[in-house]
């Protein structure tokens, strides 16, 4: 197995997974970052908003967020800042309806598909400028990443030269089920669940002849929310199917890219199933690390405000060879 011995080691004071994942989300700020927006349109009439930040180079990185995130997530531009100051440009991308506008079709974004990440890369590569593009994903977006390199199995795009991906729910049902129990519902379900509510209310009024049936305050879990509006639009008969369907763990053989999948073994997000040991066995592309801690997208070195042991992992992999 390429199982990595990790170097990550936390902030004395960060003694549990909560204050190694908490603080960095709320707390931590990221001065000097300028995007350049450009909305792209997708096939079925929506739109995808990209945020550029370029320092004129052949190289880029496309980075993906996490669960109701967006591109001015800390963890985002933190590791934009950096990547630039390495001499490559970025590309965050926003998932739909996360980029500050509602998107205009009845869907959000969409565990199961990988259609938009590959618009995104098809979109980069389009351009003719980048001879190496690179993929970082934290969290749903590393699972969208990890999801997509394995569709594309023996033929990937030339262009992609490697990927790193941190805190992957690669076990969808596995993480659903974790989030809801103890102190992570308290901690972090509650905060998931009252966003998709405020989103699913501009829904139901964007599209109120398909969406009355939905009561928002029987709400209280992903399966809920899964249930009544996600399922029932992939065609899946329930949640569980939907969370089957969309797990990018059977699709970590498949890839054939250059991988590394970092998970912490102590990430509140994450349970044993959420790490592909058996699949990244004997893998020739895919790297597998498993720090002890971290949390979940949090790896502080020291203080909140930085420098943080992603963005010099990241460095470490853009500079191999």
């Amino acid at each position: 197995m390429h199982l990595h011995n990790s170097s990550y080691k936390r902030p004395a004071w960060a003694v549990d997974a909560h204050l190694q994942t908490i603080p960095p989300a709320l707390f931590r700020k990221v001065k000097g970052i300028h995007f350049d927006r450009e909305r792209i349109a997708t096939p079925d009439n929506d739109f995808l908003d990209l945020d550029w930040s370029r320092v004129g180079s052949s190289k880029l990185v496309i980075l993906s967020h996490g669960l109701e995130g967006n591109t001015s997530q800390h963890y985002i531009r933190g590791m934009v800042k950096v990547i630039n100051q390495e001499g490559w440009d970025t590309l965050a991308w926003n998932f739909r309806s996360c980029s500050g506008e509602m998107n205009n079709k009845v869907r959000f974004y969409r565990a199961d598909s990988t259609e938009d990440i590959d618009l995104v890369v098809r979109h980069a590569i389009k351009h003719g400028k980048y001879r190496e593009i690179a993929m970082i994903g934290f969290s749903l977006g590393g699972s969208f990443t990890l999801k997509l390199l394995g569709e594309l199995g023996n033929h990937p795009y030339p262009e992609i030269s490697k990927a790193l991906v941190f805190s992957v729910p690669c076990d969808l049902n596995a993480s659903v089920k974790v989030l809801s129990s103890g102190l992570n519902k308290r901690f972090y379900l509650n905060r998931f669940v009252m966003a998709i509510r405020n989103k699913l209310t501009q829904k139901i009024r964007q599209f109120p002849d398909l969406l009355t049936h939905i009561d928002i305050e029987k709400l209280h879990n992903f399966e809920d929310f899964d249930n009544v509006f996600t399922a029932p639009l992939c065609g899946y008969k329930s949640a569980e199917e939907y969370y089957k369907n969309s797990s990018c763990k059977p699709d970590i053989p498949l890839i054939r890219v250059p991988t590394l999948i970092v998970n912490a073994q102590n990430d509140p997000f994450l349970s044993e199933q959420c790490n592909p040991i058996q699949e990244c066995r004997n893998h020739k592309w895919v790297h597998l690390e498993l720090p002890a801690e971290g949390g979940h997208v949090g790896f502080m070195l020291s203080s909140v405000n930085g420098p943080y042991w992603t963005e010099q992992r990241a460095i470490e992999l853009l500079r191999a060879s």
